[in-house]
């Protein structure tokens, strides 16, 4: 299969005078060279920025564009790869306030709340934007749907750093979103990428964590009822959810930020606890890197790498 692979500057909406960039590694037909329906869109949430380290590592994975080709490594050649970075910074902090219009300056967040569902609706939004400019970058070349594609494809996200909070706010609007009818049904148009917030949201399965942390409390979502209402879901015909938290002794043993630790800890408690209730729809773990080396900059990026999504 071959694959169109770039770096996007594509705004939220029409109007908007701010833009994300967006790297890109999307599937397309070897006999046709048009684009594919993929088994799944793997969506990507950077964190601040990091520049001049003089580390050879870190400014690799500091790339869009290698970051794409990575998150393929992981997920599979059929997926496509997404990753986004914020439209804002305030130094090098990343300020995500189109998916949480709740952040200070800094970027954290002061609350996660469903209310407009501006993560979903944002992602949706950015997601189109992005297939409708490299359409045109690859002129003639046409969407083409196979007759293989009998299902909708899944989503993965993924938050990294501070795109950890994009998480725990989509992880939010979900657990107050409703079971479309469109869940699972063979009847429904088959897309690239979702085309509303509603399909965005019934089309998630897996939700990595990886090596999130702020400077604030919030890296991780801690309100009991957002994942009480996700068991419910799950139990009332939405699909399978896995969770997976990542972390390195970078965050999880930073002493400085003890808070980090103790929400992850937190966190896995609510899961563990809703798990039960689920019917074996809610899946969670959590995978430990570089667990006998002290905490560097490095690892916090190296984990990116080093992922395990299996």
């Amino acid at each position: 299969m071959e694959r169109w692979s770039g770096v996007l500057r594509v705004p939220m909406h029409s109007s908007s005078g701010t833009f994300h960039r967006v790297g890109a590694s999307l599937c397309l037909s070897s006999q046709t060279t048009t684009f594919t329906v993929p088994i799944a869109n793997a969506i990507f949430f950077c964190g601040d920025r990091v520049e001049r380290t003089g580390n050879p590592l870190i400014e690799k994975l500091s790339d869009l564009q290698k970051l794409s080709e990575i998150i393929v490594s992981k997920f599979g050649s059929s997926i496509n790869a997404w990753v986004i970075e914020a439209s804002v910074f305030n130094g090098s902090f990343a300020v995500y306030k189109d998916f949480i219009p709740s952040v200070n300056q800094y970027g954290e967040p002061k609350a996660y709340s469903p209310i407009g569902f501006p993560a979903s609706t944002s992602t949706v939004s950015l997601l189109s934007n992005c297939l409708e400019q490299v359409t045109k970058i690859i002129s003639g070349r046409q969407v083409d749907t196979p007759s293989c594609s009998l299902h909708q494809p899944k989503t993965f996200i993924l938050g990294f750093s501070k795109g950890g909070t994009v998480l725990n706010q989509i992880v939010t609007e979900l657990g107050f979103s409703d079971i479309g009818s469109n869940v699972n049904s063979s009847d429904s148009e088959i897309c690239i990428v979702p085309k509303t917030k509603e399909a965005l949201l019934n089309s998630i399965s897996e939700i990595h964590y990886v090596d999130v942390g702020l400077n604030s409390t919030g890296a991780y979502l801690t309100n009991r009822d957002v994942f009480e209402r996700i068991s419910e879901r799950l139990v009332h015909r939405a699909p399978r959810l896995r969770f997976v938290l990542h972390g390195t002794p970078r965050q999880w043993n930073d002493k400085q930020r003890d808070w980090i630790r103790k929400e992850k800890d937190e966190m896995l408690l609510l899961l563990e606890s809703e798990a039960g209730k689920s019917g074996g729809k809610l899946e969670f773990l959590s995978r430990y890197y570089f667990s006998d080396k002290p905490p560097t900059l490095q690892m916090h990026f190296e984990i990116i790498e080093s992922l395990d999504v299996s």
